[in-house]
């Protein structure tokens, strides 16, 4: 929704493909053209693309990635074209990280003749920024978490291990996995029912921002309130916040500081 108002606003006509079962109801509605498209078949995103006259595109929305990277049965369900079954033995037979199959679809796509770009690129108002972002000021022991997390983080996105991590009293309580930042958050308040913690959301520094920009919107805010979460600290220019004034201020409305430290990302 957000990438289809920016590139509006800056005078673009905006075409889509869906992927089938993934796709927000309401985004048709905002496209200039829209198609649905078959999960696993790359060839026929990349035709009806150029057939819209695209030779750009950015990749944006969620799919599970629990069930779409390691779930063999829906891979096949899925009837994948000749383009996704070469790309699979190609490069994901051996390497099934979330991170590889982006960036491997990322590639083929523009092997196709569609290019994808920075997905922040129509959105940079949307960004975090440095510094404290909601009228809630964190605490001194939660501004000491995140001096103490904010390092450690950086080393762990570095291995490519998930995007977010909870922390309270300078104890890590949880890790992201592959479930993402909404499980870990429910995990991390079943670990700390006293809450009180802090959540650290970032991108390691070779983050492919071609897809999968981390993001933080009003069900994060939400789910962070119910797990007793205080805090959220943000890498800055590397996390978007979904509808912002919006997402600030129910922050605010639940006491929880969100602030931005210096990002990862150098893409």
């Amino acid at each position: 929704m957000l990438i289809s108002a920016g590139a509006h606003a800056q005078g673009r006509r905006v075409c889509a493909v869906g992927l089938a079962g993934q796709f927000d109801p309401g985004l048709p509605a905002l496209c200039d053209e829209f198609r649905e498209v078959g999960l696993f078949r790359i060839g026929s995103w990349a035709k009806r693309l150029r057939r819209m006259g695209c030779s750009e595109a950015v990749m944006v929305g969620g799919v599970d990635k629990s069930t779409l990277v390691h779930s063999r049965s829906r891979l096949w369900q899925a009837t994948p074209d000749l383009k996704a079954i070469s790309l699979w033995y190609r490069h994901l037979r051996h390497d099934r990280r979330s991170a590889a199959v982006l960036g491997a679809i990322c590639d083929e796509l523009g092997r196709l003749g569609v290019n994808l770009i920075d997905s922040t690129q129509p959105i940079p108002e949307h960004l975090a920024s440095i510094g404290v972002m909601t009228r809630a000021k964190p605490t001194a022991s939660q501004l000491a978490d995140i001096e103490f997390a904010w390092p450690l983080f950086q080393d762990l996105l570095s291995l490519g291990v998930g995007q977010s991590i909870a922390v309270r009293n300078k104890d890590i309580i949880a890790v992201e996995a592959v479930e993402g930042t909404d499980r870990m958050i429910a995990r991390a308040g079943k670990c700390c029912p006293r809450g009180g913690w802090t959540l650290c959301k970032g991108a390691s520094a070779d983050h492919d921002r071609r897809a999968d920009v981390p993001t933080v919107g009003e069900s994060t805010i939400r789910n962070a309130h119910e797990a007793g979460c205080g805090c959220i600290a943000l890498a800055a220019g590397d996390v978007i916040l979904v509808d912002r004034p919006e997402t600030l201020a129910l922050a605010d409305e639940f006491g929880i500081a969100i602030v931005g430290q210096p990002g990862f990302s150098r893409i």
